[in-house]
């Protein structure tokens, strides 16, 4: 028996008013044999504790005595925490300032930046990373350029957090952008670094800020690559022969579809991710053979940086293009952004008739304006073609009477004035396609035959001639002026606000549904590629982010009706919301039309969201829109078990090649693409693997594939 059990025995006789209370503080003292303490202290605990049971096994002769029989007892509690053998701990590391430096340091990575430059190295237990210095053009503002030396007032000091520990750099005091301060965070956490930017920003805001400053990345060794979620993804080899660049562009556009970038070098690397990605992005340059460099940097949200900004750093050892499509799959997972396809599902039912179903894309009316660009003088007659939409619904049913059971089914051509024009007051129909009438045959023909039947819609370009045409309602750069375009089938346009798509939205799709029309999805075009916008207009001033809230609200907004809903591109923004896209493939050289591979194609997108978003693939042999010249579209829709494109007049081989890939693609809907690899030095062979085991082997120069285990 111990000495507390033994003394306790004795206070049986304890008054009966104090018992309960006594009892309490028995049951206190018990527990505080359950703290431990380093072997040195273990004397002194022991008597402490005999210390607490003599106490306990005096007289209570009162609530005085009680309390002080507590306060003992909390006392030696307090020592056994203070002196606790595994106590919290803050993360482990130490900051040192030097004569011309100050040095992080925590036990998977170091940072040391210098003082006359703020320059920054990384170092790992396998690698070293430097940073460029700072200088002339790190700051943009009131139209001139400036170093972040110019702060007349400087300050570095430590800044530890529980998980981290660096540094706060406060620069002040710049005679060029008065009332500017900036503040700039260097924090590591593990193998890990993040960057903060917040400002107070005088008379004049920050029109841009590039820092933190690019890695250098000084290989030219081929198997040295750039990892870039430039569409479906790429990767640029050290030693590349073209000449790549592309400037200042922003994440969440074909350039970034994912908001991240990174370098591998002798098999070690870094990633930095845009955790504030709305006015992130930057910079890629890669002349000729090499070397590259991505710069990052902050554009300013109407005309300031506004808010905090933040981007990580991952630094690995082991890394490669899938370990960071992982890493940013987790950064996905971890702030709520990835939404499976199986969620997906339950919210919208009516997305079961699209999983595994071939996508076929549909049109009525073309009509080229004299001011568009698409306009041709010569051939006049050719601005103007047509298909009714009788036509087309006769062409699904033969369609289905060669066994093709189910589709999605996307209808240009049927607004007002035909195919991008009049947006975005397309309605009432064209009547020379067939007016409501024709349309709600149309539908009809389509629930008829088990099609799901979606319009593509648009509520960006905003032409002249449409109804409600207001230049109040248009985007509004900072000087003033409209952003201006004369591209499309309409002719002269500017830009709608996102700030009213959501009202336009609402009042077209109630006018579809008091005219009989039965839709089961609706593409709103350009929403999920198109830069997200910002506008200066006085009375509805917009950033970037509402402009994405403004287009995902009228995405829901149709959600809520039980639509199916698309988009163009796989932008990641807007992955959560849309349920598949119009494409997500690969960069061509030397435009997105056709042409060679830019660099080597890899799927990063999805490698992070297969399981996520529909993505359909053309199914030619031979390039085209997005595919590489000498790849087949083909190979890349069975090796990413993706939807294909499918013609009603189709040959039957099409037919057959099609229902293979929906067999494919039903099957690994839900399924997470967890490698890719290449499978030879030429890369043609190429294997992707799914989280149930399965493996999709192609061969891009003999045309073939392999299924295992076999479908």
């Amino acid at each position: 028996m111990t000495p507390l059990a033994f003394l306790f025995a004795l206070l049986l006789a304890a008054p009966s008013e104090l018992e309960p209370r006594l009892a309490n503080l028995r049951a206190q003292a018990e527990r505080l044999e359950l703290f431990t303490v380093g072997d040195a202290l273990h004397a002194e605990k022991e008597r402490r504790l005999s210390e607490i049971a003599a106490r306990i096994a005096e007289e209570a002769t009162g609530t005085e005595s009680i309390k002080a029989l507590y306060e003992s007892i909390d006392a030696t509690r307090e020592w056994l925490l203070a002196n606790a053998a595994d106590p919290p701990a803050l993360q482990p590391g130490t900051v040192r300032e030097s004569e011309d430096s100050w040095r992080i340091e925590n036990p998977g990575l170091s940072a040391t930046l210098a003082k006359k430059d703020l320059s920054l190295v990384f170092e790992t237990p396998g690698a070293r990373w430097e940073m460029e210095p700072c200088g002339h053009g790190d700051l943009e503002t009131s139209g001139k350029t400036l170093s972040l030396f110019e702060a007349r007032e400087r300050t570095i000091e430590p800044f530890r957090a529980g998980p981290s520990l660096g540094v706060l750099i406060t620069l002040k005091d710049f005679a060029e952008a008065e009332g500017l301060e900036l503040y700039l965070g260097v924090h590591l956490s593990g193998s890990e670094a993040l960057f903060e930017v917040a400002a107070r920003e005088g008379p004049v805001g920050v029109g841009a800020l590039h820092w933190p400053k690019a890695i250098r990345f000084d290989s030219r060794k081929a198997d040295d690559y750039s990892v870039i979620p430039y569409m479906q993804g790429m990767l640029l080899p050290a030693n590349w022969p073209k000449e790549f660049i592309r400037e200042r562009k922003l994440c969440h556009t074909r350039y970034l579809y994912m908001p991240w970038f990174g370098q591998v070098r002798e098999g070690k690397g870094y990633q930095a991710i845009f955790e504030t990605g709305f006015d992130g992005g930057g910079s890629i340059i890669h002349p000729a053979s090499g070397p590259t460099t991505l710069r990052p940097m902050w554009f300013s949200s109407l005309g300031e940086l506004r808010y905090p900004r933040r981007v990580r750093y991952v630094f690995d050892d082991n890394a490669g293009y899938v370990s960071m499509a992982k890493r940013y799959r987790r950064f996905a997972r971890e702030t709520g952004h990835f939404v499976s396809l199986r969620e997906k599902l339950a919210r919208t039912p009516a997305l079961s008739k699209v999983i595994g179903r071939p996508v076929i894309h549909m049109g009525s009316l073309y009509h080229m304006a004299k001011t568009s660009k698409y306009y041709s003088a010569e051939n006049v007659e050719g601005n103007h073609g047509f298909t009714s939409l009788s036509d087309l619904a006769a062409s699904l049913r033969k369609l289905k009477e060669r066994e093709i059971e189910e589709a999605y089914v996307h209808l240009d051509g049927w607004g007002f004035r035909g195919y991008d024009s009049a947006h975005p007051d397309p309605l009432p129909p064209g009547e020379e396609q067939g007016g409501w009438q024709g349309l709600r045959d149309f539908a009809a023909t389509c629930k008829e035959i088990g099609y799901l039947f979606a319009v593509h819609d648009n509520y960006r370009d905003f032409y002249e001639n449409s109804v409600s045409f207001d230049p109040r309602l248009a985007l509004m750069r900072q000087n003033g002026e409209h952003p201006k375009d004369s591209t499309w089938c309409g002719g002269p346009q500017l830009f709608l606000s996102a700030r009213f798509a959501p009202e336009y939205v609402r009042r077209n799709y109630d006018l579809f549904a008091e005219n009989g029309v039965e839709l089961g999805g609706a593409y709103l075009d350009v929403f999920a590629v198109a830069d997200l916008d910002e506008s200066f207009q006085p009375a509805h001033p917009m950033s970037r982010e509402d402009c994405a809230r403004y287009r995902m609200d009228s995405i829901e907004l149709l959600r809520s009706r039980g639509f199916v809903m698309s988009s163009e591109e796989p932008v990641d923004f807007a992955v959560p919301f849309l349920d598949l896209v119009h494409h997500g493939p690969y960069p061509t050289y030397p435009n997105l039309g056709g042409g060679d591979a830019a660099g080597l194609p890899v799927p990063l997108f999805n490698l992070v969201y297969h399981d996520s978003i529909l993505l359909p693939w053309e199914m030619g042999e031979d390039g085209g829109w997005g595919i590489p010249k000498g790849d087949s579209g083909r190979m890349h829709c069975l090796l990413n078990a993706g939807l294909p494109y499918l013609s009603p007049g189709g040959s039957d081989e099409h037919l057959a090649q099609a229902r293979l890939a929906c067999q494919l693609a039903e099957r690994l809907a839900f399924e997470e693409m967890v490698n890719h690899e290449f499978l030879e030095e030429g890369k043609r062979r190429q294997r992707t693997t799914y989280s149930d085991g399965v493996q999709i082997t192609v061969d891009f120069d003999k045309g073939t594939f392999q299924v295992e285990p076999p479908l």
